[in-house]
């Protein structure tokens, strides 16, 4: 019986070999052929991803190349998986490049980044899902979709799960709309870093750690963003635990936060629904909450000039996370009830220009003044946090207040 048995395994086995074989050639083949159209590629052509779910193992790149498209035929049909990637860390590399376009397919498993653009004037992402199949793990890849230090970023219908930093990400760029997109169980949903004019709107953020970021970090080239406008948004129920290795940023950012601004100013949040984030509905801090040392001496660690307005607020009675520090003194200081609006106090001394917040629903404000109440972070654990939203209230003089409302 062991004998027959033991025969008909081995006539399966080299029944599928050669089967086995045409496939992995099939997969090298198209790993083959991809890369050597985007190396070939000219102005005005279109590479198509074909249907089918596609074995990948090195980084495919573009560089220097012009008016481009990579489109495959949809985005949950045609998908190139890195899930045994052995060269690169990245999924797709763009690099020097201008009016590339990339549509109608999936990303899934890169050991780094999904789809990183560098140094590219004109990037489309339309219809691209990335995704860390395995659920969230801080070896999942940094960031799912993730222009930094371009021009002219339209990122729009897209889907971003996994990553271990940011899911969609735009850093160190210019003339940004990131728009109509859904992020979830990243670490952060959406980033917009160091980055001027901004629109992030019509995006659906939920069940990240942390549902939109506006970041201004220290030791990067372009020091600053502004003009950044976040609005009709749903951000609701970013209550995932924080994967991020060890050391990142991002690591920082509380369980259950809806929207983070660190280190701003000219940011405008407006009309958005944030929802049951069990944290914080919107924080506004410097950077000196993160207790990281500043090095840059040309770094503005501040906030200014923040207007949060015309958004709904709804948060249902809870603890907020009690696995860091913050969340502890929330908790010692509020109990189940954290308010919405969380302000660290800390108002560029240089700018006129404060914090704004006006005709919001539901919403709740704590000024927590942290450089009269904190000798150190820990201490002390009760303090006299001010509620007073009053002086705040900048009245109807926004000009983006009557927009938001039509």
């Amino acid at each position: 019986m062991n004998n027959h048995l033991n025969f008909s395994m081995m006539k399966l086995i080299q029944a599928l070999t050669p089967l086995l074989f045409t496939t992995g050639l099939l997969f090298a083949n198209l790993e083959k052929e991809l890369q050597t159209q985007f190396i070939l590629a000219a102005s005005g052509d279109t590479i198509t991803i074909p249907k089918g779910h596609h074995k990948i193992q090195g980084t495919l790149s573009i560089e220097g190349k012009e008016n481009l498209v990579i489109q495959g035929v949809g985005m949950d049909v045609s998908i190139l998986s890195f899930s045994n990637q052995s060269e690169g860390a990245q999924g797709i590399s763009i690099t020097n490049s201008k009016n590339i376009t990339l549509e109608k397919f999936t990303i899934q498993d890169s050991k780094g980044d999904a789809i990183k653009a560098q140094y590219t004037d004109g990037i489309i992402f339309r219809h691209v899902k990335v995704e860390w199949t395995g659920g969230p793990k801080e070896t999942n890849g940094a960031y799912g979709l993730y222009p930094v230090q371009c021009e002219n970023v339209l990122i729009e219908h897209s889907i971003s799960i996994g990553a271990s930093d940011a899911g969609i990400y735009v850093g160190q760029s210019n003339n940004i709309v990131v728009r109509y997109n859904e992020a979830f169980e990243n670490v952060a949903g959406i980033e917009i870093e160091n980055s001027y004019n901004a629109e992030v709107y019509e995006n659906y953020s939920h069940g990240n750690t942390g549902g939109i970021l506006v970041f201004d970090l220290p030791d990067l080239l372009q020091k600053q963003g502004g003009n950044v406008r976040v609005y009709n948004n749903r951000i609701e129920s970013n209550n995932l635990f924080n994967f991020a290795p060890k050391g990142n940023i991002v690591g920082k950012v509380l369980p259950g936060t809806g929207i983070m601004i660190l280190a701003c100013s000219g940011v405008h949040i407006f009309g958005n629904t944030i929802r049951n984030n069990k944290s914080i509905g919107t924080g506004i801090v410097s950077y000196f909450m993160t207790e990281e040392a500043i090095k840059d001496s040309l770094y503005n660690p501040y906030t200014a000039d923040i207007h949060i307005y015309n958004n709904v607020y709804d948060r249902w009675p809870g603890f907020p996370e009690l696995g860091f520090d913050i969340g502890q003194l929330l908790a010692v200081k509020y109990g189940r009830n954290t308010p919405d609006i969380i302000y660290d106090g800390m108002q560029d001394p240089e700018i006129q220009a404060g914090l704004c917040i006006q005709n919001n629903t539901d919403a709740r404000f704590t000024d927590l003044d942290i450089e009269h109440n904190f000798d150190s972070w820990y201490s002390p654990f009760v303090a006299n946090f001010s509620e007073d939203m009053s002086k705040h209230n900048c009245g109807a003089q926004h000009p983006l207040i009557s927009k938001s409302k039509k």
